[in-house]
């Protein structure tokens, strides 16, 4: 099956697509990450993903928007959500794109990270699969972090340190108040 996986970044990738392809999908990376901040960290994850496409011989669909504005607007009076819509916002666009273009499938390698809420990235992409006529081909890749690990350090891929946003930029270099932010 031909399947478009949306790549949050190259090093969360790895491993979800050495086990779609393992498993005899042809896999196509899908590249919209609006919520990455600074501009510099976007740039850099995009043509770390570029990199890796070249190197593995990816193919890739790019949404290539940095869309702040957008995204904080979403956010701003509500950052504990953040997360629900930056799930949401790229799951619904990688379905679309997944039947604008004939794939019959997508995933996310969002699906890989230990840090994101699984349950609901899957709900979302469940729902987002029904809205377009396309398969959302589920698969707990958690399983996979250690190798997604080794696998880009070998390959000296850019490893971010945070999600993405700038809460979760926040949340990873400034200081916590005391008892939690």
């Amino acid at each position: 099956m031909n399947v478009l996986l949306h790549i949050c970044c190259a090093p969360c990738a790895i491993y979800p697509v050495n086990e779609l392809r393992a498993g005899g999908h042809e896999v196509t990376g899908f590249f919209f990450n609006h919520n990455i901040h600074p501009y510099q960290e976007y740039v850099r994850r995009r043509d770390t993903v570029r990199e890796y496409g070249e190197r593995t011989g990816l193919p890739l669909v790019w949404r290539d928007e940095y869309r702040l504005d957008e995204f904080l607007g979403a956010v701003a009076d509500r950052p504990a959500g953040r997360c629900s819509y930056c799930y949401a916002s790229r799951l619904e666009a990688v379905a679309a794109a997944a039947a604008a273009l004939g794939f019959p499938a997508f995933s996310s390698s969002l699906l890989y990270s230990r840090y994101q809420k699984h349950d609901e990235i899957r709900a979302l992409a469940e729902q987002a699969a029904v809205r377009h006529g396309v398969v959302f081909l589920y698969d707990d890749y958690r399983r996979g972090w250690q190798e997604g690990i080794r696998l880009s350090k070998e390959l000296g891929l850019y490893r971010q340190q945070y999600c993405g946003c700038i809460y979760s930029e926040r949340d990873r270099y400034a200081p916590r108040e005391e008892g939690g932010r």
